[in-house]
């Protein structure tokens, strides 16, 4: 990677020995991490950087936090605000740090935060509630749970709430300048597909929705039209096999940084199942799909590089660290597993 330095934040739950999100310096040749310390915060299941590199923002009990990213990625609190709801359970920050955008899986709520100019959270500019019942009969899928909430591409004027209980993703129109949300449009993925996260790719023109209970990746075309946001589904695929499905719950889904290629992980058979990317597409074909050692693979991390990824297993109270050849259609385990209680979250930030 050019000599580049990176550094990787690792959130966890507090509730047992763990104190907060774990810092480690990152080996990118080796693909392995090493901690250097914990920065303490309670429960930060969800954490995102600044497009500037200049703030990390979390989810925390007292709602969300921020803080000053030092130059050597060690981390200086700067704030923490109410998010005016129960605890959230995802973070979003838009490339001009205007505002902060955190997902509420307890109670439904997407909310838009005010940012300073110092990194400091400011007031609630808006917050919405979503409103109806889901078709299945576990308490899961029962109500609204949003799961993950992602600004679409480029331009950003739009925000996707991927809610798993009402197997929606809620499109909202984003006003910056008055600090509103407003519904745009409505992607309605398959019915109890339980939708958990959406990605999309740097060009954006593709978008990518992970399905928890269906498990599957739900490829779509996407555009922004001078009438809004336009999803074209193009591929549905399965995360799992066929026999395994009863018992697995898709967890994670990452893109790797070239857009090459799209990692899942899968609870229940505890794997990974890596995709490569028709770039002209956006369609997947199956590269190769294997254990993890460890169980419940809350979610992944794909090294800058490419070549390694790591899985943070959660009941396990470990991070395997793999790597990839893509050539040979496999991937191979680095080393031991790394000890952290309950991992969330992982996020590479590049130094300087």
């Amino acid at each position: 990677m050019n000599g580049d330095r990176y550094v990787a934040y690792v959130g966890t739950y507090t509730h047992g020995n763990s104190v907060g999100i774990h810092l480690y310096d990152v080996d990118m040749e080796q693909g392995r991490l090493k901690e250097r310390k914990v920065i303490p915060i309670n429960n930060p299941s969800d954490l995102t950087v600044s497009k500037d590199g200049r703030f990390l923002y979390s989810i925390a009990d007292e709602g969300v936090e921020s803080f000053k990213i030092l130059p050597d990625g060690d981390l200086e609190p700067i704030n923490e605000a109410w998010i005016g709801g129960m605890r959230g359970c995802y973070v979003e920050v838009d490339d001009k740090n205007r505002y902060l955008f955190v997902a509420g899986y307890h109670d439904g709520r997407v909310t838009m935060m005010r940012l300073k100019k110092d990194g400091g959270i400011g007031e609630i500019a808006d917050g919405i509630f979503h409103q109806g019942m889901g078709r299945n009969i576990a308490e899961r899928n029962s109500r609204p749970h949003v799961n993950c909430v992602m600004l679409t591409p480029v331009k950003q004027n739009y925000l996707c709430a991927v809610d798993g209980g009402l197997d929606h993703v809620k499109i909202y129109q984003l006003d910056y300048t008055h600090g509103k949300m407003k519904i745009a449009d409505i992607l309605r993925c398959p019915i109890n597909s339980g939708p958990r996260m959406i990605r999309f790719t740097k060009d954006g023109r593709f978008a990518y929705v992970l399905c928890e209970l269906k498990n599957t990746v739900e490829v779509y075309q996407y555009e922004c039209s001078p009438k809004g946001p336009v999803f074209e589904f193009v591929q549905s695929i399965s995360t799992v096999e066929q026999e395994e499905k009863k018992s697995s719950g898709a967890s994670g889904m990452e893109l790797s940084m070239d857009g090459r290629y799209l990692f899942c992980s899968n609870a229940g058979p505890n794997s990974v199942i890596v995709y490569e990317v028709n770039q002209d597409t956006g369609m997947l074909t199956e590269v190769c799909n294997s254990k993890i050692s460890g169980d419940y693979p809350k979610t992944l991390g794909i090294f800058p590089d490419g070549e390694h990824f790591a899985s943070l297993n959660h009941d396990t109270n470990e991070i395997t660290l793999f790597k990839m050849n893509y050539e040979k259609q496999h991937f191979l385990m680095m080393g031991r597993p790394i000890k952290i209680e309950t991992p969330n979250c992982i996020h590479f930030h590049k130094l300087g």
